[in-house]
């Protein structure tokens, strides 16, 4: 089932595995049978997850990608926030001005939704508080990224943070440790590697960070990403104008977005 908003398109509640549930919407022509791909080919399916309370980046969590970037595996989990409104959903458009930013890049991510609150949770209760897992694309303007010194800017402007094109219930993922994951720009794959590749584990992520700051049914965190980036890559392979940016998770589904970049 999904929910269906005022301006007609459709946000998909939980799914049992990758096949979603949503068979009607209503349509100004009136009830319509809804097919995944229909809907994301007239851009009506919106992200699975609206509005966190935050979301929660991880940095460096492969030990591949900190090789990469020519940086220390970190020894607690490098975190940094990317603000809710650059939530998009899959299908939808990854946009920006070349005046803000001249180097963007992909970076394919597990999504941890959490479903219960989570405040100084014991590690082996961690996975308790996870209500499903997504496919999550964090895009980052590395110029804004490494010129400011910190993340938050460079991974948040508007339409960096695409998330879908399903949340799939923690039920139906036994171990979020044994996961593919791949990124590829058309036809080209650009990251392939697995979650069990992870430094820090969801259930370590989740017990930890709840051992910081409470962790709210909703939020989101983005795991980290695998090796491959665009901006490491020698060439550079950074996104532009035509692209279309492919996240896939393995039990979960594929997350598309095409780039739009304006002048």
């Amino acid at each position: 089932m999904g929910r269906l908003e005022p301006d007609g398109r459709v946000r998909p509640f939980a799914f049992i595995d990758s096949t979603p549930l949503i068979e009607a919407a209503v349509t100004d022509e009136g009830p319509d049978s809804l097919r995944l791909g229909d809907a994301m080919a007239d851009g009506r399916w919106l992200s699975p997850v609206s509005d966190p309370s935050k979301i929660v980046g991880i940095g460096l969590n492969y030990v591949d990608h900190a090789t990469e970037a020519t940086m220390a595996p970190p020894s607690e989990p490098l975190v940094f926030a990317k603000f809710p409104s650059s939530i998009i959903g899959p299908g939808a458009t990854i946009r920006w001005s070349r005046s803000v930013s001249s180097s963007v890049d992909y970076e394919a991510e597990l999504a941890v939704v959490i479903g219960a609150r989570a405040r100084e949770v014991p590690l082996e209760h961690a996975l308790d508080h996870v209500f499903g897992y997504s496919c999550l694309n964090d895009v980052s303007a590395r110029d804004l990224q490494f010129g400011d010194k910190q993340w938050v800017r460079g991974k948040s402007l508007d339409s960096f943070c695409p998330i879908g094109p399903v949340i799939v219930t923690a039920d139906e993922i036994p171990d979020p440790q044994n996961l593919s994951i791949t990124c590829r720009i058309g036809s080209d794959v650009l990251q392939d590697a697995s979650t069990a590749d992870m430094i820090f584990g969801v259930a370590e992520l989740v017990s930890r960070l709840s051992h910081w700051f409470t962790l709210e049914p909703g939020d989101v965190i983005a795991t980290g990403t695998p090796p491959g980036v665009g901006w490491f890559r020698t060439p550079r392979r950074l996104l532009g104008p035509g692209d279309e940016v492919t996240v896939d998770v393995g039990g979960i589904g594929s997350l598309t977005n095409p780039v739009v970049v304006d002048e």
